[in-house]
C-alpha cells in the first residue's frame, strides 16, 4: 500500500487536545510514559531534529498506536500532545500530522508482532554509525554485549525513506522474534512489552555500541569472550531475579521510574501533562 492512499486522513484533526473521550488511568500512564520516554530520549542525546519515532499501542487496543505529531521537538511532547492512530493512517484522536514513515514503519511491526507493544526507532549515533560499518554485528566482547546479543536482528538492505507499508511489512519479516533491529545505513529499531522494557534496551544498545566503537578506534584487536562463558552469562541474564516479571518490578521498570524522577525534578514535570 502506498502512503498516497490515506495521505489526506493523517491531517484529521479534532477537538479534545489530545485526549480521548472516556481515557482510563492506564491509557493516560502510558500516555505518560510514552511522553517521558521521548524527553528521556531527548536528554540522552538519541534524537535526531525533528525525526524519528516512538510509539506505544493504546491499551487494550489491537489497532490504534500513540505516538508524536510530527514537528515536535522531543524536548517537547506532553502526555495529552501524543496522537492516536490506526493501523491505516487515520489520526483518530489529538492535534496535529503523523509523519508518513511512523505509520509506514510502525504500523506493520504492531500489527505483525504482538509482543512489539512499544517500538522506539532511533538514529542515535553510536548505534547508526556502526549501522555504515560493511557485515558489521556486535561482538561478545563484554557483559552488555553478551546480554544484548541474541536479542538482535540485521537488515542488511536500505531502500530509501519508508513511504510505503510493504518496506515496514518487510522489517517486521527481518525483525522476526527478537527484539531489536539494525537497519543497514539507517539507524536501529527497538521493540519491548513496555516503555520501560524498551527504553532499558534501547538505553544499552547504545551503550554497547559506544563501547564497540571506542574499542575499534584503539586499532587493537577485540578480546573475544569465549563462548562457552557467553552461553554461561546469557542463561544469568535471563534468569536473573532482576529480569523477572513477577510481583516486585525487574530492572527495566526500576531504571525507567528513577529516569523518570530526574525528569520530574523539573517544575512542573511537564512530561505528565
Amino acid at each position: 500500500m502506498k502512503i498516497g492512499g490515506f495521505a489526506d486522513a493523517w491531517r484529521h484533526r479534532d477537538n479534545h487536545g489530545g485526549k480521548l473521550m472516556g481515557e482510563s488511568t492506564g491509557d493516560r500512564e502510558a500516555r505518560r510514559d510514552l511522553a517521558a520516554a521521548y524527553q528521556i530520549a531527548d536528554r540522552h542525546g538519541f534524537n535526531e531534529g525533528i525525526h524519528n519515532h516512538f510509539t506505544l499501542m493504546v491499551p487494550g487496543s489491537t489497532d490504534r498506536f500513540l505516538v508524536i505529531p510530527y514537528g515536535l521537538h522531543w524536548s517537547e511532547v506532553t502526555a495529552s500532545g501524543l496522537l492516536t492512530v490506526g493501523f491505516d493512517g487515520t489520526v483518530e484522536g489529538g492535534e496535529g500530522e503523523v509523519e508518513a514513515s511512523a505509520v509506514c514503519i510502525h504500523g506493520p511491526i504492531h500489527r505483525l508482532n504482538p509482543s512489539a507493544a512499544c517500538i522506539l526507532h532511533t538514529h542515535m549515533p553510536f548505534a547508526s554509525a556502526l549501522t555504515r560499518l560493511d557485515g558489521f554485528r556486535i561482538e561478545a566482547t563484554g557483559q552488555t554485549e553478551i546480554g544484548l546479543r541474541d536479542e538482535i536482528a540485521y537488515d542488511p538492505l536500505y531502500t530509501g525513506i519508508a513511504y510505503d507499508v510493504g518496506e515496514g511489512e518487510r522489517l517486521a519479516a527481518v525483525l522476526g522474534s527478537k527484539t531489536i533491529l539494525f537497519m543497514s545505513n539507517h539507524g536501529v529499531l527497538v521493540t519491548g512489552r513496555s516503555v520501560a522494557e524498551a527504553y532499558n534496551r534501547l538505553y544499552y544498545l547504545e551503550r554497547a555500541c559506544r563501547v564497540q566503537l571506542f574499542a575499534l578506534w584503539t586499532g587493537r584487536p577485540l578480546k573475544q569472550v569465549p563462548e562457552p562463558i557467553v552461553t554461561k552469562t546469557i542463561a544469568q541474564f535471563v534468569n536473573s531475579p532482576s529480569r523477572r516479571h513477577g510481583r516486585n518490578m525487574g530492572s527495566a521498570e526500576l531504571h525507567f521510574a528513577a529516569l523518570k524522577r530526574l525528569l520530574e525534578r523539573k517544575e512542573p514535570p511537564d512530561y505528565r501533562n
